[in-house]
């Protein structure tokens, strides 16, 4: 068998099975392997450097809006959970302990953190005392621990990475406005940066975060009509400040209570960018967020092969120094079609060939991974026109995304209707909500979906529960989910 028609059949189709698809992508394209422990995953170079290059726009934007890096311990004090009642509930059941160390039990339990809204509050309350000291804006990189009982590489692990903002606020109003602003800096993000776009709106109650007011989302759909929660902004109200006695002299000289906020995007957008963005060949990588962005091959035979290959060389450094992330492929051990097949599986947004013909015209071949369109380039106008098409594809990558989305959302009414479209088709599914809990349950018990935000901007108003048939209170987006 052939290196080429072997490393075809190595992925498996989409539409045969999806989830084994995924698992074929990663693992081919090197982003990760597994690790021994059950649920961690291990970043390979180009899954991490994807991380990087998330991280590095993300951290960009907040350093922007006044937003600056700190550090807090990984180890929180069990007692901490206990001072905010509703919080230790939600994350109980995920939550690993530390009991032992240095040969002796510890005298008190030490969780491993799953998020940090109580260390955080702990130290804030030492460095609030005045309404000068607000509003604080401070962020996090970290890793976090929660043990899932089910797992799934980058989607839901037992480790994984983010960044968690945590800030504290005079007012309700500021803190509200600080809410609006990161949920606006994630939209923008993984529609302009990642090419994923994405429905903004609230959490209902019982989907909210644990010891939030309020939670904000952005919901982004996979190309298995799955839902993957792509980002999350939390109004904590003054729940955290009392807890752990977040207090300040306010203008008056009267003690108040901080409104505090958190907001948080994960490791997990790497796994909603291979679902949003790739096929049956494999990755497909915005250009904004690709390792590498243009392979060069040459081509040609063994007796042209110096000279292609010195003016490739030259043809690199010109796009290097226009800061393109480019990568040379001269290997001469495997066939063009070969390097064809793998850097398209790898999701390499463009591809350079150059052949001898190609040298006596002063020209290059570039192919988008997006389109498969060829387009015949003038060696002198490479760098433009190079930046040109990466653009293209960046903004085509989000149309295509966007189209997908639209043909695959659905308006229903009744619960027996959303019943039929979660078992006949794939998708989203808007439908109206009385606020009922019990509403709300029935439909995750009989159709396996759950309710994903009440979208600020729905294509439809809907006036009747599904359920009950009550008044609709909100218009919900409905879908299984990751």
């Amino acid at each position: 068998m052939s290196k080429e028609k072997q490393f075809v059949t190595e992925i498996t189709p989409q539409g045969e099975d999806f989830s084994r698809w995924y698992i074929d992508v990663i693992k081919k394209s090197e982003l990760m392997d597994y690790s021994p422990v059950r649920g961690c995953i291990v970043f390979r170079p180009d899954g991490f450097e994807i991380w990087e290059h998330m991280k590095d726009e993300l951290d960009r934007r907040f350093k922007e809006t006044g937003h600056r890096n700190a550090y807090f311990p990984m180890l929180i004090p069990e007692s901490f959970f206990q001072k905010e009642k509703e919080h230790v509930e939600g994350f109980n059941p995920e939550l690993p302990w530390v009991t032992e160390a240095g040969g002796e039990k510890l005298e008190e339990r030490l969780a491993i953190r799953p998020t940090s809204e109580t260390i955080i509050g702990h130290m804030y309350a030492k460095w609030v005392q005045s309404y000068r000291d607000l509003p604080l804006l401070i962020n996090q990189w970290a890793n976090v621990v929660r043990w899932e009982k089910r797992t799934l590489p980058f989607l839901r692990t037992t480790e994984f990475l983010w960044q968690e903002g945590h800030t504290a606020h005079e007012t309700e109003e500021e803190a509200r406005a600080e809410t609006d602003q990161m949920l606006g800096i994630y939209k923008d993000f993984a529609e302009n940066f990642l090419a994923i776009p994405v429905i903004v709106g609230q959490k209902t109650p019982s989907e909210k975060f644990a010891g939030a007011v309020d939670t904000y989302s952005i919901e982004a759909m996979m190309k298995d009509g799955r839902a993957v929660q792509a980002g999350t902004s939390h109004y904590l109200g003054t729940n955290f400040a009392v807890a752990f006695d977040i207090k300040y002299l306010d203008r008056e000289n009267t003690q108040q209570f901080a409104h505090t906020t958190s907001w948080g995007m994960t490791t997990r957008m790497i796994g909603a960018l291979i679902m949003v963005h790739g096929d049956d060949r494999g990755l497909a990588l915005p250009p904004k967020v690709a390792p590498t962005q243009v392979v060069m091959i040459p081509i040609g035979p063994p007796k042209t092969r110096e000279q292609v290959v010195g003016r490739v060389d030259e043809l690199y450094k010109e796009l290097k120094k226009a800061g393109v992330r480019v990568k040379v492929d001269d290997r001469s051990d495997v066939s063009p079609g070969w390097k064809f097949n793998e850097y398209e599986m790898r999701g390499v947004p463009l591809r350079l060939e150059l052949g001898p013909r190609d040298m006596e015209n002063g020209q290059v071949v570039l192919v988008s991974r997006l389109t498969g369109e060829k387009r015949m380039v003038a060696q002198a106008d490479l760098v433009v026109e190079v930046e040109r098409m990466l653009a293209e594809i960046q903004s085509g990558m989000l149309e295509r995304a966007k189209q997908f989305r639209a043909d695959h959302s659905y308006s229903v009414e009744t619960l027996d209707e959303m019943k039929t479209l979660m078992e006949e088709k794939r998708g989203f599914a808007l439908a109206g909500w009385c606020g009922s809990e019990a509403c709300e349950k029935q439909v995750k018990e009989e159709t396996g979906a759950t309710s994903r935000n009440i979208p600020f901007e729905p294509f439809e108003h809907k006036t009747k529960c599904l359920v009950c048939g009550d008044k609709a209170q909100h218009t919900v987006v409905f879908a299984r989910a990751y």
